[in-house]
């Protein structure tokens, strides 16, 4: 998971500062590095490990120039998160092409460990982007000048998708003064296209989530499409698309349970209503169930806010802040260990014993990954005086790594793994335990837009939507083994 932003601004007008506060609203989709490629004839690139505001100074402001810009926020999936692996890239031959994603490649390994190689092409980073951008590029080199650009970018992206398997959506410039953007065949990762009209003209942006469109004043436009394509010029009324292949649509549902900020739309779902009627079907399976009534339900903030909320309207009963989050500490789920995870915790989330005393506590979350989040969170709950703690999460069952750049654990981290719901329970600590059922989960996600016919839940079933998926995360988690011995 990565969030990324690429802006076509009007002629001749430096978009690199507004592209530093679009980055700045997606900084939860990845707080290890950032970078910002800009283009005015000459790729001008800042970007460096750490978060937004510390990389950018008003001096890169003034030195990355150009009408065409695109900049990223990485959270490390593939590679050791080396500062090198930090996007955007760029290359200036034999086209200057610059690139950043938002993503996983399920056969980069094989890329990286062969198939490159054997093209002469060596891979400068642990980053991959680097084999989207050449495999990109090895397309375009097939294609005329003379060529019509959207023809151009099909070819190329054409190319891509064949080379570059997994799940993954692009955002880029060419020297050629236009800035493109395309999804993968599966549209597992999102990708939108906004627009802001002004007396002077009309801009164009597209992005891995659409609130860095709110911030800026760009308008949604639309989701690109699965297998789709996109290049616009600044100065243009509107982009070309092209359908470069048609396949299944299967959007990742854990963007709606997680990941995505609550203001945002992907594929025109409302992030927030999703949350909602996520906690309206939790509440509606909890009575159902005969599960044990609480005196109050908190949420585990921030993206279990909704549903929390959802529930206690839905179950008649009191809806308390109960904890206090420290905004000054990262999401937590990606820290890049788990000893970071585990001690940022507590120092994150303080109780508010007032709503803890003597009470039964219903706590609410949008998952249940290692547990021992869960767990440390329910202490903290006991400590500041709960009677009782019950856990409900707004999601099922987490049993399956995801090979589409969502760090979650490798396949034995899984707390409810092999493990029945009563065995989680007590290995959190609660003492009561209640998962949303999944179909009551992909439901909740369709209901916001009727065309999605299916969404990848592969870290709820070990079901994936591409075919290569189960052979990447056996490399990966050999990769991993040899890297910690």
């Amino acid at each position: 998971m990565c969030g990324f932003l690429g802006i076509a601004g009007l002629p001749g007008r430096d978009v690199a500062p507004e592209l530093y506060e679009g980055l700045i609203a997606l900084q939860h989709r990845g707080q290890d590095a950032a970078g910002i490629l800009s283009f005015d004839g000459m790729f001008h690139l800042r970007k460096q490990n750490g978060m937004v505001r510390d990389i950018f100074r008003s001096r890169d402001m003034l030195r990355l120039k150009g009408d065409l810009a695109i900049g990223h926020v990485r959270y490390p999936t593939v590679g050791l998160g080396a500062e090198e692996d930090a996007q955007p890239f760029y290359i200036n031959y034999p086209f200057g092409i610059g690139m950043a994603h938002n993503g996983n490649l399920t056969n980069w390994v094989d890329l990286k460990a062969n198939q490159f190689p054997q093209d002469n092409i060596c891979l400068e980073s642990s980053c991959d982007v680097e084999a989207i951008l050449y495999a990109f590029a090895q397309g375009m080199q097939r294609t005329l000048g003379s060529d019509p650009m959207l023809e151009r970018i099909q070819a190329a992206v054409a190319a891509a998708f064949k080379r570059a398997k997994g799940a993954y959506s692009v955002c880029g410039v060419l020297s050629e003064g236009v800035m493109f953007g395309f999804r993968d065949p599966s549209g597992i990762k999102p990708c939108i296209v906004g627009r802001r009209v002004t007396e002077e003209g009309t801009e164009w942006a597209i992005a891995s989530e659409s609130v860095a469109f709110d911030v800026l004043g760009f308008e949604r436009y639309r989701d690109l499409r699965n297998g789709e394509a996109m290049v616009v010029s600044p100065g243009d009324e509107e982009p070309k698309f092209v359908q470069v292949v048609e396949h299944k649509h299967t959007p990742c549902i854990f963007e709606l349970v997680y990941f995505a900020r609550p203001d945002s739309f992907l594929d025109e779902v409302s992030v927030y209503k999703s949350r909602r009627r996520f906690g309206e079907s939790l509440a509606e399976q909890w009575l159902a169930n005969g599960s044990p009534t609480p005196d109050v339900i908190i949420p585990i903030p921030d993206s279990a806010r909704e549903a929390a909320l959802c529930m206690a309207q839905t179950m008649d009963l009191p809806y308390r802040e109960g904890f206090t989050k420290n905004r000054y500490v990262g999401r937590t789920f990606i820290m890049p260990s788990q000893e970071e995870r585990q001690s940022s915790i507590r120092r994150k989330l303080n109780p508010i014993p007032l709503e803890f005393e003597g009470k039964d506590v219903l706590l609410v979350d949008d998952s249940v990954v290692r547990g021992n989040t869960s767990r440390k969170i329910i202490e903290v709950a006991r400590r500041a005086g709960a009677r009782k703690v019950y856990f409900a999460s707004t999601s099922p069952p987490l049993i399956a790594p995801c090979p589409y750049g969502i760090d979650m654990a490798t396949e034995n981290d899984f707390v409810a793994r092999g493990r029945s719901i009563d065995e989680v329970r007590e290995e959190i600590g609660a003492d009561y335990l209640e998962y949303l059922d999944l179909e009551r989960m992909i439901q909740g996600g369709k209901a916001g837009n009727e065309k999605i016919q299916e969404f990848c839940s592969g870290c709820f079933t070990g079901c994936y939507p591409t075919e290569d998926a189960a052979e990447h995360l056996e490399a990966l988690s050999a990769e991993r083994a040899a890297a910690r011995t």
